[in-house]
């Protein structure tokens, strides 16, 4: 055998145990959750009937579901575009000349260290009893009630949580992207009278493609997925009316799927949302890292 091969065999066997480890935790569990979606299975022994599309039906004759669905979307595009222009504008802060910098970098990221649940109740008690003795005291009256009890400023709230706790992160590749702009076709742009707006429209952005594919991809993803703060913040509620039904006004899709799973024990049917859930996150990243590669070639 040469030394070719027996290095290639090496890199196989180190990558053996990484491999079953995902076929054991993703692979298999996903393919039974396939399987128990299409069954009356209720999470303990083994599914008695087949049921075929039953679930699926009737999670699209469900008001919640359908609730969550939308709610979903609205909230993955507004905390998309906030977390990434927050995330932009504050790069662009900590890799320009201004004095402290890195402990600007630092204090951006530190938020992204603390943990949702813990980051939801620490909001939670902002919104719910800070924000409103100063709406109070200056007289406002959007401010005088807690902005997580309306369910017309719920979702406003969640971005806002959102954008704070995940903007440091992002920050992270963007400050390596402009880094990575050799300095000499900056200067070049500014010796010829380039704005400094139109040196980051014109020059920085489009130099960048790649690191805003990223960065929309992880945001994109991030936002569908969220769960945790959505759980501590405000649990779904306050509670609203859609298509004639109550249902929980800021309920996203992830925690729709657990409600329906271990709260109303229909594991079923959850499995059944959890892979139209899986569908149309993939349908959605595969369109955006598609649109924005696209848009790399272009740069």
């Amino acid at each position: 055998m040469s030394s070719k091969s027996k290095r290639k065999l090496t890199e196989a066997l180190f990558l053996v145990p990484t491999l079953l480890a995902f076929v054991m935790v993703i692979i298999i569990p996903f393919l039974y959750g396939i399987y128990y979606s299409f069954t009356n299975w209720q999470g303990t022994g083994a599914a008695t009937a087949w049921v075929g599309f039953d679930n699926y039906k009737a999670i699209f004759r469900e008001p919640g579901f359908l609730h969550s669905f939308l709610v979903t979307l609205e909230f993955t595009v507004f905390n998309v575009i906030s977390v990434n222009v927050v995330a932009f504008i504050i790069s662009l802060l900590v890799t320009s000349e201004i004095r402290g910098r890195n402990v600007y970098r630092a204090g951006f990221f530190v938020p992204n260290l603390i943990g949702g649940i813990v980051l939801g109740l620490v909001w939670q008690f902002i919104f719910s009893n800070i924000l409103p003795q100063i709406g109070a005291a200056i007289g406002s009256q959007l401010l005088s009630k807690s902005l997580i009890s309306n369910k017309d400023t719920v979702m406003l709230t969640m971005v806002i949580v959102n954008a704070w706790q995940y903007a440091g992160y992002i920050m992270l590749i963007y400050v390596a992207s402009i880094q990575g702009i050799s300095k000499s076709v900056l200067e070049a742009a500014e010796v010829d009278g380039a704005t400094y707006w139109t040196r980051i429209t014109k020059i920085q952005i489009p130099l960048m493609a790649n690191a805003f594919t990223i960065s929309l991809f992880l945001t994109l993803t991030n936002s569908f997925k969220m769960y945790d703060v959505n759980v501590a913040l405000t649990n779904g509620g306050p509670t609203a009316l859609f298509m004639m039904k109550p249902v929980q006004a800021s309920e996203l899709l992830a925690l729709n799927i657990y409600q329906t799973a271990f709260k109303y024990n229909n594991m079923a049917q959850g499995q059944a949302k959890a892979v139209i859930f899986f569908v149309v996150l993939t349908i959605f990243s595969i369109i955006q890292v598609s649109y924005n590669k696209s848009k790399e070639i272009e740069a």
